[in-house]
């Protein structure tokens, strides 16, 4: 089934559709819901500015191109000010959740910010999508999550410029959040024992009906100024949502028992250890669904009117999101933003660098393939095709970092063949991606210091890689930076495993290279830097 375009939220071709030119600045586009709704207004002919704390994440999508990036950061008040000059609609889909114990002051600080830098920009209209509240139940009883959700939308409301806050429960789309966790419990546990929150009711929505309401929204009358429920058709229990699941995938029919003695923390645990969501993530989406979560309202259809099929239904957004799964089609996932607390330092590069003591494991070998082979065996690394060495020391690795509160080596990959700057892969992200010649991995796994991967597809010495036939050689550098004494200890800890690991890798990179059909010179080497080949 081809499950078409990213969403039907496009109304026709650019220039004639309704954004007529105008100008969005859309705030988390390295993030889930960021990343998709990009597209979308620019095929709504409207153009496109991103705020982006690291720009270099966004120049790999396949949209980068036609977006104006812009660096900087909704709690710097400079940086907002100037990319909000000359915005129309101005779409805030960031949050600070996970940054620390104090991450709600930070979120207030950061909309306060961004209300009073848009107002003084003239912008004529705020779009933030929210956290569906439960009917009935004071703000004080809230998860952490949900609490700040609804202030920053009252911050945005209280501002000057027409706001619309859409409020979602459960988004389900190919790489939510939402959906691995539904996915992966279903598929991994044909009998679970589960925390009592299963029982409660909620109402979700397919990413593809999110991304059409904030698309519309951007059209909506200066005299809307108010908070707006989305939701699909269905109300269910999460009990329902996974026999829903087992259904559309052809599972049989899971058994669920109920435990009332699992509270939201112990069940962020056991979600952490069964699916690539790590606890840190999913704690707060397991406390959202405590309260009933139900769209009191179906108010945004009065603007943003529903076309034949929509919303989508439970089991249809199911399918949708596992035809694009199942099609290696993934635009985002849960993970395309930074896991919260990882490290974001950029590997330091200079020689003579007086930040503290640098550890490094070098190692190089010749490869009788040409480089380009050898590119497309380092471009697909990770994920199903694991670390190419010792993959019970590295499985170990990735379970110690889940117990730690990690996000060990679950997460695998957004696409098996490609990757892109930003990516997060295994415990590792894309830091630096020169195609056919370097590859930087930045490490996200749990440990007392910083450390970064590179992977290099080098010309052969007096040859050229990129030619069929021709050799290569593979560069691979390991580096890390530690803090403190336990920092140094660790290094010292783990340096007399590095022959078998990184020395392993190495050289079975080297012979999966030699093994690979030559795809030829017009193949990872010589295409332009960030770009995906044809």
């Amino acid at each position: 089934m081809n499950s078409g375009p990213s969403d039907p939220a496009s109304t026709g071709a650019r220039g004639t559709a309704p954004g007529a030119g105008r100008l969005c600045l859309v705030t988390g586009a390295t993030g889930y819901i960021g990343g998709r709704l990009v597209p979308e207004l620019l095929a709504a002919g409207y153009r496109v500015r991103c705020l982006a704390r690291t720009p270099d994440k966004l120049r790999d999508h396949p949209w980068a191109g036609e977006a104006e990036v812009v660096r900087g950061d909704v709690t710097d008040p400079g940086s907002v000010a100037a990319a909000l000059e000359g915005v129309d609609v101005a779409y805030y889909l960031v949050h600070a959740l996970g940054t620390g114990r104090h991450f709600e002051a930070t979120d207030r600080r950061a909309a306060q910010n961004f209300a009073e830098r848009a107002e003084a920009a003239g912008v004529r209209r705020l779009v933030y999508l929210g956290g569906l509240l439960p009917a009935g139940v004071p703000e004080r009883e809230l998860s952490p999550h949900l609490r700040s959700r609804a202030e920053v939308g009252r911050i945005l409301l209280a501002s000057r410029v027409p706001t619309a806050v859409l409020r979602a429960a459960v988004v389900i789309g190919s790489g939510s959040a939402s959906f691995e966790m539904l996915r992966y419990l279903t598929e991994r546990l044909p009998v679970m024992v589960t925390p009592s929150w299963i029982r409660t009711r909620v109402q979700p929505i397919a990413v593809r009906d999110v991304l059409r309401y904030l698309v519309g929204a951007a059209g909506l009358p200066p005299a809307v100024d108010r908070a707006f429920d989305i939701g699909g058709p269905d109300v269910v229990t999460y009990r329902d949502m996974m026999r829903t699941y087992a259904q559309v995938a052809g599972l049989p029919r899971r058994l669920i028992l109920t435990l009332p003695v699992l509270t939201p923390r112990l069940s962020s645990y056991w979600v952490g250890l069964v699916t690539p969501v790590p606890a840190g993530i999913a704690r707060p989406l397991t406390e959202s669904l405590r309260h009933e979560v139900v769209c009191r309202d179906h108010d945004i259809a009065q603007y943003v009117p529903d076309p034949p099929g929509h919303p989508y239904g439970l089991a249809k957004a199911i399918e949708l999101a596992l035809c694009r799964v199942r099609q290696a089609q993934v635009a985002t996932r849960w993970s395309s933003a930074a896991v919260p607390g990882a490290p974001s330092d950029p590997l330091p590069t200079d020689p003579g660098w007086a930040g503290g003591s640098l550890y490094t494991d070098e190692r190089h070998i010749a490869v009788p393939a040409s480089r380009a082979a050898l590119w497309q065996v380092i471009e697909g690394v990770g994920g199903v095709n694991g670390w190419y060495s010792m993959p019970l020391a590295w499985a170990a690795r990735g379970w110690l970092d889940r117990f730690a509160g990690g996000v060990g080596l679950g997460r695998g990959r957004r696409d098996d063949r490609y990757l892109r700057v930003g990516d997060s892969l295994d415990f590792w992200r894309v830091e630096a991606l020169d195609r056919g010649s370097l590859l930087r991995l930045r490490a996200e796994m749990r440990m007392p210091g910083l450390g970064w991967l590179e992977m290099y597809a080098e010309d052969a010495p007096g040859g050229a890689g990129g030619e069929p036939g021709a050799g290569s050689r593979y560069r691979q550098r390991a580096v890390y930076h530690p803090h403190g004494l336990l920092g140094h200890l660790y290094w010292w800890a783990v340096s007399p495993f590095h022959a078998a690991v990184f020395g392993g890798m190495a050289r079975n990179i080297a012979r999966a290279a030699a093994r690979q059909p030559d795809p030829g010179p017009d193949v990872g080497v010589g295409v332009g830097v960030g770009s995906r080949p044809r």
